[in-house]
């Protein structure tokens, strides 16, 4: 168990029954107790799981990202036919950059919990 000592600045008054072997005043010292390991090692688990989870809030965005690609591709489909293939270029590379922002914030919540 570890434990940290202050030294506070506030002299505590003497007794008048014991005599004054010094003229320097009594300090009180307080001490506090720190976590000890296991708990450590539990808080940086949680910890863990918590920033991993955050860190897959972006998928979700991604999703609504490929969805709305997807959705203009249909709506440009029904206002101009004729520029199929030109909108579909457009909308693949929509998707894989949408995509690619997904796959980094799940590749992130994967290196919080496996690799720190």
């Amino acid at each position: 168990m570890l434990s940290a000592r202050l030294c506070t600045r506030v002299a505590i008054s003497r007794s008048v029954m014991q005599p004054l072997a010094s003229s320097s005043p009594v300090f009180a010292v307080r001490t506090f107790q720190t976590t000890p390991k296991a708990l450590d090692a539990s808080l940086e688990q949680a910890s863990k799981f918590i920033g991993a989870g955050a860190a897959t809030v972006g998928v979700a965005g991604s999703g609504a990202g490929i969805g709305t690609v997807f959705g203009s591709l249909v709506e440009g489909y029904a206002r101009n036919p004729s520029l199929k293939n030109q909108l579909f270029s457009y909308c693949i590379l929509g998707f894989a950059l949408s995509e690619a922002m997904g796959l980094f914030c799940l590749m992130m919540a994967f290196m919080i919990l496996f690799a720190l």
